[in-house]
């Protein structure tokens, strides 16, 4: 009995890590997918600088396509957990803890082989300048792009000052991106008349800073690889003792024995079987011979 209620809370342990398993993997992959736009605008800008370096060194780990497999290969193997657990499958567990074994090894070697601090400084956002002559010319359409981008998300206009784009270019007026309230013509508005509807609190190069050292999608994501990593530990052990509560000491039956029809068996399938009825042992002692007594009668008479 003792062993019954300890395969059932197993169980549900182990149902619960799994819906954990899926959550989280599910997480990882839609927050990885909100970067990877923006971080593809900031690699635009830094290219061949030290700030793209930087960039890829600090977010190479949580969108590299390494991480996104193993975060789908998770959710399949979270599904055979979770049908070994209830069918109490001893080849669907054993595969299931080798699975979460292998995708241990391949995040702690992931980790510990792109960890390292980003070598950027803040005077290093001055490189950016260099790519603003480019801007709005037919073959730079994706420069003018990533720009445009930049400024909307990130509310900011230039590097350091809305006017550098006046220092770097030969635009009279920044661009209507750089508006909080965004039009066709709304800067060359702003610049003439009422300069407040231009982003003027601060450039773009602090907060491409910011970004390259981390924001809070980053620090979310690291936090639920570590999730990930220790819930893994916590249901490769349940597995393992759900599998030493089902399978250890279990020796075979003994034909000669009464109780040879006793197998391994899951307390969740028990529930599930029918009943058999024993209504008709009568009617199968009565199709019998009454006795031997009464056959010797017979035998007699004749």
């Amino acid at each position: 009995m003792a062993r019954e209620d300890s395969v059932k809370c197993l169980r549900c342990l182990l149902y619960a890590l799994n819906f954990l398993f899926w959550l989280m993997a599910l997480c990882v992959l839609g927050v990885s997918a909100c970067l990877r736009d923006h971080l593809n605008n900031v690699l635009t800008l830094t290219a061949d600088t030290r700030l793209e370096e930087a960039a890829v060194l600090t977010y190479s780990p949580v969108v590299h396509p390494v991480v996104i497999t193993v975060c789908c290969f998770l959710i399949i193997v979270a599904m055979v957990g979770y049908c070994g657990t209830l069918k109490c499958n001893l080849l669907l567990l054993s595969w299931y803890f080798g699975s979460l074994m292998v995708i241990f090894c391949v995040e702690l070697a992931s980790g510990v082989w792109t960890y390292d601090e980003p070598m950027v400084q803040r005077s290093d956002m001055i490189s950016l300048k260099s790519r603003m002559p480019h801007f709005g010319l037919q073959r730079y359409q994706w420069l003018t792009h990533a720009w445009n981008s930049i400024q909307t998300e990130l509310k900011c206009c230039g590097v350091i000052y809305f006017t550098d784009w006046l220092e770097m270019t030969e635009m009279e007026w920044p661009p209507d991106s750089c508006c909080s309230n965004q039009y066709p013509g709304c800067a060359r508005h702003a610049h003439y008349n009422d300069l407040s509807d231009l982003y003027q609190e601060q450039g773009c190069g602090p907060k491409i800073y910011s970004f390259i050292r981390g924001t809070k999608q980053l620090q979310v994501l690291r936090f639920l690889g570590v999730s990930i990593g220790v819930a893994q530990i916590l249901a490769m052990t349940l597995t393992v003792t759900l599998l030493w509560a089902l399978y250890y000491d279990h020796k075979p039956p003994d034909p000669a024995s009464p109780d040879a029809l006793i197998q391994t068996h899951c307390p969740a399938e028990d529930a599930q079987k029918p009943r058999h009825s024993h209504s008709r042992a009568p009617e199968a002692w009565a199709n019998t011979p009454a006795n031997g007594h009464t056959q010797f009668e017979m035998e007699q008479l004749s």
